[in-house]
């Protein structure tokens, strides 16, 4: 039973900044796909595959499949396909072992990330013209 007394509204600015985010907690295991989040945040083990908008995965967290997202910040291990349409942090504690391709790349003294890795250009719609145009 939830105590509603102890219970804090969220303020409409937390609300929309939490919306469609996904949180896999420490010793959690999640398997299978996910669709329809905008951020994922990894602490514990995703077995998946995932489209998001942004991706974390926390120094305890270990991500095997494949994504597709905008932006990813790795701190614990990415194993598996990886595609990021913005940039790709692998922070000094991260490790990422997969097939890559990315946008941009920053990796911190520290970061590992091996496998098959491609910059990609990125993708950019012309607005009201349907014309699609790679941007270096």
């Amino acid at each position: 039973m939830v105590s509603t007394a102890s219970a804090q509204p969220l303020s409409v600015s937390t609300a929309a900044s939490t919306a469609r985010q996904l949180v896999v907690g420490r010793d959690i295991i999640v398997s299978g796909e996910i669709t329809s989040c905008e951020s994922l945040v990894v602490e514990g083990t995703v077995r998946a595959n995932v489209e998001c908008q942004d991706l974390r995965i926390e120094g305890s967290g270990l991500f095997a499949g494949s994504a597709v997202v905008t932006d990813a910040e790795v701190l614990g291990r990415f194993e598996g396909e990886l595609t990021v349409t913005g940039r790709l942090r692998v922070r000094a504690s991260g490790k990422v072992s997969a097939k890559v391709r990315y946008h941009e790349l920053e990796i911190e003294r520290g970061g590992e990330i091996s496998g098959d890795l491609q910059a990609q250009p990125t993708v950019k719609r012309l607005q009201g013209t349907g014309v699609t145009a790679l941007r270096p």
